[in-house]
């Protein structure tokens, strides 16, 4: 094999840029020179240089291109081999022949677009003979065999194809049929490559140009080239400015779409008013096939083991740039379902997508609130996706119907996290409780929650009832809560037995002596009585959703001041320290200093007056300056 290329080799050697050039006009006057054919298919490879394969590709482009629609099928020399030699008609032999020197000429078009050791320029030429051949392979129908094997072998390539995928991306994606047949071959790959997955549970290692590379690395850079795909391609909207996006090819789609074809034009024979319902039912046509496609190739996708940093990216956009455009959204419910309990930053992911599903398309989720309970972690506030998470939040609790014990649960979860995350967290979880003090006036004892010393025990009865008496007057005895104890368990998932509501929420109270000043000032709020909703209105959880050290510093450096923050007394202090801070100390220089030359002994101790002696819970401190 070696010798042979090494043969080839030499022989290209010989020819220059100019006879090479004289070749391919040589083959474009008459088929006399035919055999030209095999020799200019020879440069189109990686072996040879740049200029030499470029020439040979514009030649055998000019070659191929008006003898398309006469060639025949793939499948016609299989065929060709059961008929005799006297049956065989030498025309029917000749196309064969130029139909398989045709697909060697598209793989190695192929192979010289898809290598990274080819020049950029040569594989975007490359690219672009190819998409001619994809437009003008079957008398004018997108030849789809063409360009899937191209997607196949670009996904397939274990090196990266950035250039080659923004090519096709900035080129031909703006085109119709190219987005629908990208969806069909996209869906196609996706389940080879998860069938792949499955056999060979992505751990086998394969060698391939020499090296040993694992299936799973591989798997994983196929993913992300589809994921690059789907990303990058508009739907179909029914908008005013798609009715004029063009189709690649000129009759739009194949033959086995026959629904499709010509769906973009409309004849001139028609009058008006025909031209306008073809085109609306054509649109609309269009619009349900590209999506049924748009669906399967996405669904397609999402049942391989995305990588981690796709699994995000999928979860940020899906919502978005997928929902709205699938034939039925409720399919991606086990999807977002596994994603939602798996925890952490996937489940804040995933709960914008899930959120739609479950208003707009009637998802039933019965362990919702409980998963969402369970994302109230201190982490959460940190996370960078935040903002959009407590925006859900505050809109999945903003249901009337929400039970009691449910909003309780929420509130307390929330008070607890407000002494652990970082001031901005604080005041999203001041505005969070705000919202539920007023939507759910059922709640509010949880703001002042009196025991049962101060409301059930009468000094007057004491004695009787709540004493020793009350067995004998047959009345039972309230159990009273001991002060200072907090029956809310914070490691408890489930909220119907955390224990909320024999709780209060006496960390906002806390806040009134934050250290960050917006949060002082902000927790004030809560003090108005939110039952009376004709007096109070929500807060806006958006305004403090994206909020964190620097926003909040930003924020009070613009604020107008009426006093300066360190003039903290009205006239000049004479100490650091009043008496009335530290009482029974004194801080008078002067009389710490008489008393100690009168009292002093030998070892320095200092005799406390009989006056102070007095007072046994008071010491006197003395100064040593």
């Amino acid at each position: 094999m070696a010798s042979i290329l090494a043969k080839i080799q030499k022989q290209r050697e010989k020819y220059s840029l100019k006879e090479l050039k004289t070749l391919g006009n040589q083959l474009l006057s008459s088929r006399a020179h035919i055999n030209n054919l095999p020799l200019l298919l020879s440069f189109v490879s990686l072996s040879s240089s740049p200029r030499h394969a470029l020439e040979s590709i514009i030649s055998l482009q000019s070659f191929f291109i008006p003898v398309l629609p006469e060639l025949p099928s793939s499948s016609s020399p299989k065929s060709l081999l059961n008929v005799g030699e006297e049956e065989k008609d030498p025309e029917l032999v000749y196309r064969i022949w130029l139909r398989s020197k045709f697909d060697e000429f598209v793989k190695s078009l192929i192979t010289v677009a898809v290598s990274q050791e080819s020049d950029e320029a040569l594989r975007e030429v490359a690219l672009d003979a190819v998409m001619e051949f994809v437009k003008l392979g079957k008398g004018g129908r997108f030849q789809s065999a063409i360009y899937h094997r191209l997607l196949h072998t670009i996904v397939h390539s274990t090196s990266s194809m950035d250039f080659l995928l923004d090519l096709i991306v900035s080129k031909f994606v703006k085109y119709i049929d190219v987005c629908y047949f990208t969806y069909i071959s996209v869906e196609k790959i996706a389940k080879s490559l998860e069938v792949t997955n499955i056999c060979d549970n992505g751990n086998v290692v394969i060698q391939e140009d020499g090296k040993f590379i694992s299936r799973e690395s591989n798997i994983e850079i196929s993913i992300h080239k589809i994921h690059y795909l789907l990303a990058h391609i508009s739907p179909l909207h029914k908008q005013d400015g798609d009715h004029d996006r063009e189709t690649w090819s000129e009759s739009g789609f194949s033959s086995k779409d026959n629904e499709l074809k010509g769906a973009l034009q409309v004849k001139d024979r028609q009058t008006k008013s025909n031209k306008l319902k073809k085109d609306v039912s054509s649109l609309s046509n269009i619009a349900k096939r590209m999506k049924l496609k748009f669906t399967k190739a996405w669904l397609s996708f999402l049942r391989l083991p995305l990588p981690l940093d796709v699994y995000k990216e999928v979860l940020i956009s899906l919502h978005q740039a997928v929902i709205p455009h699938m034939s039925n959204p409720v399919m991606l419910c086990d999807f977002l379902t596994r994603s939602y309990d798996i925890g952490g930053v996937i489940s804040v992911m995933a709960l914008s997508s899930l959120f739609i599903l479950m208003t707009q398309y009637g998802l039933e989720y019965p362990n919702f609130y409980e998963k969402l309970y369970a994302l109230l972690v201190p982490s959460t506030f940190m996370a960078k996706h935040r903002a959009k998470f407590f925006q859900l939040l505050d809109s999945c609790l903003k249901s009337p119907l929400l039970p009691a014990y449910l909003a309780a649960a929420f509130a307390k979860k929330l008070s607890r996290l407000s002494l652990s995350v970082p001031p901005s967290g604080t005041l999203v979880i001041i505005a969070l409780i705000h919202n539920l003090l007023r939507r759910h006036p059922s709640i509010n004892f949880l703001v002042h929650w009196q025991t049962d010393d101060d409301t059930n025990r009468d000094p007057s009865r004491e004695g009787t009832e709540f004493g020793e008496n009350a067995k004998e007057s047959g009345v039972p005895e309230v159990p009273s809560r001991k002060p200072g104890i907090d029956l809310f368990n914070s490691e408890e998932s489930d909220p119907a037995k955390c224990n909320a509501m024999r709780s209060s929420l006496w960390e906002i109270d806390t806040l009134r002596h934050h250290y960050c000043p917006p949060v002082s000032r902000f927790v004030a709020s809560l003090e108005n009585d939110l039952t009376v909703r004709a007096k109070t209105t929500e807060v806006a959880v958006k305004d403090f959703s994206s909020g964190s050290y620097a926003t909040i510093f930003k924020a009070e450096i613009g604020r107008r001041m009426k006093q300066v923050p360190l003039a903290f007394y009205k006239s000049t202090p004479t100490s650091l320290f009043s008496e009335s801070d530290f009482v029974g100390w004194t801080f008078n220089a002067k009389e710490n200093e008489r008393k100690g030359t009168e009292h002093d002994d030998e070892n320095g101790a200092v005799d406390i007056s009989k006056e102070d002696d007095l007072k046994p819970t008071k010491r006197q401190r003395i100064d040593c300056c």
